[in-house]
This record gives C-alpha cells, sequence and structure tokens, in this order.
C-alpha cells in the first residue's frame, strides 16, 4: 500500500494544511493538531476575571524565558488591567505598552498568524474579535558569527554570513549604512514560507531588475525552499547550461561591494549565503582582494587566473591532439622523450588522460565527503603513492600525469569552483573533440562553446560582457588595473 514507484514519489506534491476559516483558538488547534511542540495556555488579563487571552507557541522555536517574562508576566499584572473590560481595550492596552516588546504585528487572518507561528513568533488570540497580536520570540542559541570557510579573506573582514536572516541583514547594514539600502522581503515554499529578502542601493539598482527578480519569486512553485539548487536552477534565464548565472558568497563585505556595483542582493532564511545577480563570466573571476592590493599586483594576478582559466580548459585536450595527430608540431626532442615514455604504456595516449581525469575526479569528490583527516591522507595516498606506483608499473606516462595535474591545479586557482565545475565539463567535451578530430575538432567545439557565451542572457545583461559591449579597450579594463588617482595626485595639479 505504501510502496511507491520513483514516478509516483515524483509526481506526487504535498499537502498544504487548509488555513482558511475564522481566527479562533479552537481552529488553531485543530490546524496543529498532532503537533507535539505546539503549546498554549489561556491567560486572565490582570488576573480580573474579565478578559481571557489565549496564548499559544511552538516550542523550541522561541525563548520560554522571553515568553514567561515578556509577555505572560506583563499580562497578569493587575495595573495593567485597569478599565479594561473588553478584548478590543485589552488589544488597545496591549499595543500601547501593556507588554515588553518593541515589535508587535497585529494580525486579522489565520494564514498569516499560522506562517508566524512557524518562523518563532508566540501569538495572544482574541477570539471574540477575530484578531492575533503577534510577537517574534526566536531562540538565541544560534550558530555563531564565524570566519569565511570557503572564501579565504587576506586583508578584508573575517566574518561571514549565519543561518539567521535578521542577522545577514545587520551584517549587510553595517557595512551600508544608508537608508539608500532598501529591503523588501517574500516567502517562497508552500510548506516551508522560507522568507527571502531583496537587497539594493537605491539609485545604483535597476529598479526593472528589481521587479523582475520579485516577480520571478512569486511564481516559483516549490514545496519547500531548503537549499540553494532549486532556487538558482528556476531563476536562471537558461538552466540547461553547465555556466553558473548567480553570484554566490558567503563574505558580507563581497555582497555589499557587488550591491554598490548596481546588483541586486538575494538573502534566504536558513542559509548561509548571498546571491546577487545579474552575473557575467568576467564576475566570477574577480576575488575582493584585487581592490586591497596595488594595482600592478592585481593586474598580475587577474591575467594568472585567465591563464590558469585557459590551461585548464585547453591543456589535455591540446596534448591528446598533438600527441595522436599533429606530431609534426612537436619540437624533436620533446617528440622523442614522449615516445620514449610512451613506448612500455599499454594503452593509447587518450585513454591515458581519460584515466587520468577520471581518477583526479574521483580524489577530489572522496576528499571533499570524507572528513578532514581521513580527506586529506586519502588525496596524499592518491596523489603521491597510487600515481608513482602507476608510472613505475607502466601504466601511465609521466607527461599524462603532469598534464592532468596541472590541468587540475589551474581549476583550484579559480575564484568561483561552481565555474571550475562547468569549466571541468567542457574540459571532457573538448577532450572527446580531440579525441574524434584532433586539434579541428577541439577548434569546432571552442566556436560552438564561444556561441554559447555569447548567447546567454542573465536578467538581460550578457553573459560576456564587457567584451560584448562593443566598447574598444573592453579587454583591457577586463584584464589590467588602472592606478587610481588619489590626493596626492589631485595636489600636484
Amino acid at each position: 500500500m505504501y510502496d511507491l514507484t520513483w514516478k509516483q514519489k515524483a509526481s506526487r506534491r504535498a499537502e498544504v494544511p487548509e488555513v482558511q476559516g475564522p481566527l479562533t483558538p479552537e481552529r488553531l488547534e485543530n490546524i496543529f493538531s498532532g503537533c507535539a511542540d505546539y503549546e498554549s495556555r489561556w491567560i486572565d488579563f490582570g488576573l480580573t476575571g474579565k478578559v481571557g487571552v489565549y496564548v499559544c507557541w511552538l516550542d523550541g522555536t522561541v525563548s520560554a524565558v522571553q515568553v514567561s517574562e515578556e509577555l505572560i508576566r506583563p499580562l497578569t499584572e493587575q495595573l495593567r488591567a485597569a478599565g479594561v473590560e473588553s478584548e478590543e481595550q485589552c488589544m488597545a492596552r496591549i499595543l500601547t505598552g501593556g507588554v515588553y516588546r518593541c515589535a508587535i504585528h497585529r494580525r486579522g487572518t489565520l494564514g498569516d498568524l499560522v506562517c508566524d507561528l512557524s518562523h518563532g513568533h508566540c501569538a495572544l488570540v482574541f477570539g471574540g474579535c477575530r484578531a492575533a497580536l503577534s510577537f517574534e520570540l526566536r531562540m538565541d542559541k544560534t550558530r555563531a558569527i564565524e570566519q569565511p570557510s570557503l572564501e579565504k579573506s587576506l586583508k578584508g573582514a573575517k566574518d561571514s554570513f549565519s543561518e539567521i536572516l535578521r542577522v545577514n541583514t545587520a551584517l549587510v547594514r553595517q557595512r551600508l549604512s544608508t537608508p539608500a539600502l532598501k529591503l523588501t522581503e517574500s516567502s517562497v515554499g508552500r510548506m516551508t514560507h522560507t522568507r527571502v529578502a531583496i537587497l539594493s542601493v537605491d539609485g545604483l539598482a535597476d529598479p526593472a531588475l528589481i521587479s523582475e527578480l520579485a516577480g520571478r519569486l512569486d511564481r516559483l512553485d516549490l514545496d519547500a525552499l531548503l537549499a540553494l539548487g532549486p532556487l538558482e536552477h528556476r531563476l536562471a534565464d537558461a538552466p540547461n547550461s553547465p555556466f553558473p548565472q548567480l553570484l554566490h558568497t558567503e563574505r558580507p563585505d563581497r555582497f555589499a561591494q557587488w550591491l554598490m556595483e548596481g546588483k541586486v542582493g538575494l538573502l534566504v532564511d536558513g542559509l548561509p549565503v548571498g546571491l546577487a545577480l545579474p552575473a557575467s563570466l568576467s564576475d566570477f573571476m574577480r576575488v575582493t582582494e584585487d581592490s586591497c592590493s596595488h594595482w600592478m599586483a592585481a593586474s598580475c594576478l587577474t591575467l594568472l587566473r585567465y591563464g590558469a582559466l585557459l590551461l585548464s580548459l585547453l591543456l589535455p585536450a591540446v596534448y591528446v591532439a598533438v600527441a595522436m595527430y599533429h606530431q609534426e608540431m612537436i619540437p624533436t626532442r620533446l617528440l622523442l622523450s614522449i615516445i620514449r615514455s610512451e613506448q612500455e604504456i599499454p594503452f593509447p595516449t587518450a585513454l591515458e588522460v581519460l584515466g587520468m581525469l577520471g581518477a583526479f575526479s574521483l580524489l577530489q569528490e572522496a576528499g571533499l565527503r570524507l572528513p578532514n583527516p581521513v580527506g586529506d591522507t586519502v588525496s596524499i595516498i592518491g596523489a603521491l603513492i597510487v600515481g608513482q606506483a602507476a608510472v613505475e608499473a607502466s601504466l601511465v606516462s609521466p607527461l599524462a600525469i603532469i598534464v592532468v595535474a596541472i590541468s587540475g591545479i589551474c581549476c583550484y586557482a579559480l575564484p568561483s569552483q561552481d565555474l571550475a565545475a562547468a569549466l571541468r565539463l567542457c574540459r571532457l567535451a573538448l577532450l572527446l573533440g580531440a579525441i574524434w578530430a584532433g586539434l579541428y575538432g577541439v577548434g569546432l567545439l571552442l566556436c560552438l562553446l564561444l556561441l554559447h557565451l555569447s548567447s546567454l542572457d542573465n536578467f538581460g545583461a550578457n553573459y560576456t560582457a564587457p567584451l560584448s559591449g562593443g566598447r574598444p579597450g573592453a579587454l583591457r579594463r577586463l584584464l589590467l588595473r588602472t592606478p587610481e588617482r588619489g590626493s596626492q595626485g589631485e595636489r600636484a595639479k
């Protein structure tokens, strides 16, 4: 009866509880029936016996100490109930300072109140007037703000985003202390109602872009938003493309820098990552430390990163194409060295490189999935012991290992690992093209890759910008930084 096939599981939709009806305590208890963490109690306002208040919350999502000290204790003080004869007067007394909370939300619909309770609110329900007052009393036991674990900070700030949305918005506010920083919130997920915040700087971001992003978020049809994957896939203009189309970071300073460049930011409650759009290929090749370094050093590092991109993408394919079809392009001494190293190898060059790329990917995946001490051990054993044993056993040539290792190291030099993953797929395609038709196959697939990149649009911006803008000097501005004029230059003038 309960054994479902994978097709039935894929087509089954989550059933959203019905939240229609009057806003009464009985309706709330019916909705949260079967929820062992649903807590409620009746409070006699001022202990006068005239007005009863229904207090409810979800245990574990709110602070029990705050519920007792900031809600229940003030509600039972007799002085606060002087002159209160009805529920309307009780609500008015609470709204004018009857409890110790700075933020109070009045709810008139059952759906809004259920959403508040699910997000860590405590509610005072007045069944007679079909209304409720909601107070945010989240638990304080959250992960502390830590240093970035994936994006190393050399000269910048050492804090990173956390899983609490309001903490993340506060970190951005610390960098951009201006009312021009606008923030609008929405909810995504039919079951989770995950809060999503759209951030932009007024006057810098395009209002049409903000409206387009808000419209796409409202049109999302998801049961739950628990990871970035479904959100990125549905917001992207070309979801079938392997290239990333949304910038993401765990550093608030980098996120604020993107906002100052006119981009629109996205923060999701429960995820310690910030998203920004529109994104271009050049955005994935930049790091925050470029603005902290001297312009000469930053330019050299930028050139080095783009060189690593080309080596990671082309080196295995070019090596296989030249070794299989175009030996006349190899210098004589190097060709003789390659021939000597390949004499005792039982496998062709193409199979060597394919096997080494597969082994390198397996080692990388094992190092990521295993715990840190075990992962480091596996990487060392695979790189040194197994690689050296394979060379001594004449299973692979040393030159093939060098080519694959250089290509893999160049992938690690890229700032965005999402871009590195896309390049690994393109590298495999180019390698297959090299096996098929040599350098002609590599050239054909490169043309198709450039055509694909130039046809990508990301929220109205071209993916290859600024190179696609037709402006002279775009390549120079992309690769080289120019010295900034300081106060000394102005005084010299």
